[in-house]
């Protein structure tokens, strides 16, 4: 028996939509990691892109559990001694680009590689209600009716 691998031009990539509105942080990001990956199809095949384009609205409206909103630090290093910068998610979702905590949530969950910043390329995330793709009819995806965890109550 063989063992089948897909091939790009193989792989039927669908358009999802998203609402982020009350949504777990964490638990989304693992959501749309899986779905970018295509880890959630038969055809699974690890070096090929075989997910979705997944579009992700109301990015500034997501939730953290317990304190992580004002507790859970963010560390980036400019390069030079002595430039370790940290941050909050409060600070990032109440500033100017609240995507960016959606965004490296998903980043941080895929493996690094030339695959990785490919399959980023995927993933379209925005502050409000309103996206550009509307022309590719994305299908709505509720996240919250798949667990109750996945909505802060």
């Amino acid at each position: 028996m063989k063992t089948y691998s897909a091939k790009a031009s193989e792989v039927d990539k669908k358009w999802i939509v998203i609402d982020a509105d009350g949504l777990v942080v964490g638990r989304l990001a693992a959501l749309i990691a899986l779905r970018l990956k295509g880890k959630h199809r038969p055809i699974y095949t690890p070096h090929v892109d075989c997910g979705d384009n997944i579009i992700v609205i109301n990015a500034e409206k997501v939730v953290f559990t317990g304190k992580k909103y004002e507790d859970k630090r963010y560390y980036r290093h400019t390069g030079y001694p002595g430039g370790i910068k940290e941050t909050t998610p409060r600070r990032i979702i109440e500033g100017k680009f609240p995507e960016r905590v959606i965004e490296k949530a998903v980043e941080r969950m895929l493996e690094r590689g030339p695959l990785m910043r490919k399959i980023m390329r995927n993933l379209k995330v925005y502050k409000g209600n309103a996206h550009p793709h509307v022309a590719q009819n994305p299908t709505p995806l509720d996240v919250a009716k798949l667990n109750r965890k996945n909505v802060r109550a």
